[in-house]
């Protein structure tokens, strides 16, 4: 299972506007090549380890809580709640999945997708739970949302430096695959070229045009 083709693309793009390092040219050790550095995050693998057993356990107490208070809340929270639950499960499976994908295999889409969903979906999500006292938040919800977003915090920050070091890496091995052709089939150079092309052009003229052209020289 993979991302279609169109969104790949697209996250690869984006991930190359946001993440690429100008500054930087090459490895950072000299003689190092891009195939050897390998840039998967060992913090942000561990942390998605220990998300995977924690978020059960988060969705366990939300709802058990969910259910206790569904009598004094009002229609609107309700409704607010609910769906909220089943968008945040959704959306923690594929980020997780995603981040997996994208850590371990070095897949820039699958990470960059895993990076917008924590930022821009499940962190809010799990803000607006943390802090909206109209939820009637009860402190094993509000344990729980901190947890949450403690590791959707250092998540977002360890996806955003893997991100800019795999983008990186990609850079280089283009540059130097480049370097590489350049050296299995160098250019030619521009004087001898230039020699190549006047002996080509005075070879079509012919004898007749060189003794002419001595011809004009004598008389001037």
């Amino acid at each position: 299972m993979s991302l279609p083709e169109p969104l790949r693309r697209q996250l690869g793009s984006f991930s190359r506007t946001v993440f690429t390092d100008s500054h930087r040219t090459g490895p950072q050790y000299p003689g190092d090549r891009a195939d050897n550095e390998i840039v998967s995050s060992l913090p942000l693998q561990m942390s998605l380890y220990f998300n995977v057993y924690f978020f059960p356990f988060w969705w366990l107490s939300t709802v058990v809580m969910l259910h206790l208070k569904y009598p004094v809340l009002s229609d609107y929270y309700k409704f607010i709640l609910v769906t909220i639950m089943i968008l945040a499960s959704l959306i923690e499976v594929i980020r997780l999945y995603l981040g997996y994908m994208g850590n371990l295999q070095e897949k820039v889409p699958e990470l960059a997708g895993f990076w917008l969903l924590s930022l821009l979906l499940q962190l809010p999500i799990i803000l607006f739970l943390l802090f909206n006292e109209g939820l009637k938040i009860q402190p094993l919800e509000r344990a729980v949302h901190i947890v949450f977003a403690l590791f959707l915090t250092f998540q977002v920050i360890a996806a955003f430096v893997t991100l800019k070091r795999m983008v990186n890496k990609l850079a280089i091995r283009f540059r130097l695959n480049e370097f590489d052709q350049l050296e299995e089939h160098p250019m030619p150079d521009f004087y001898s070229l230039g020699k190549e092309e006047r002996a080509v052009s005075m070879a079509g003229r012919g004898p007749s045009a060189g003794w002419r052209s001595h011809t004009e020289g004598l008389r001037s």
